[in-house]
């Protein structure tokens, strides 16, 4: 298990795959982009999650036990991710807006909607 990567080769493979990795991994909405935005791109995902399924059937026989099993463990994590993107991409986006209306209330206290806690007019 200590031998997990210690090639140049396995170590460059293993760079290539943390690549497509992180590209799904940001357009799924699971990590923000350089600026710390948040993105939802399913079709970039999914070409992501696409290219490691076709680099895990090319080396099929090529790899170790263990980095096949790694590879094989990433591409599933993946495809669970990609599945409930869209309910995840809701999530996010409903609390933006819940933030976004939070954020008026401050700056702009006469527009911005607000509850009423104690009506004078009623005592």
């Amino acid at each position: 298990m200590d031998d997990i990567l210690q090639s140049e080769e396995s170590q460059r493979f293993f760079s290539l795959i943390s690549m497509l990795q992180r590209s799904a991994m940001m357009h799924l909405g699971m990590l923000p982009d350089e600026e710390g935005m948040i993105h939802f791109n399913q079709a970039e995902a999914k070409a992501a999650i696409d290219l490691l399924d076709t680099l895990q059937t090319r080396t099929d026989g090529n790899l170790e036990d263990v980095e096949a099993n790694i590879l094989k463990g990433l591409i599933s994590e993946l495809k669970m991710h990609f599945v409930r993107a869209p309910e995840r991409q809701k999530e996010i986006e409903e609390e933006m807006k819940r933030q976004e209306e939070l954020k008026e209330t401050f700056t702009s206290p006469d527009t911005a909607p607000s509850d009423t806690l104690i009506d004078d007019e009623e005592e």
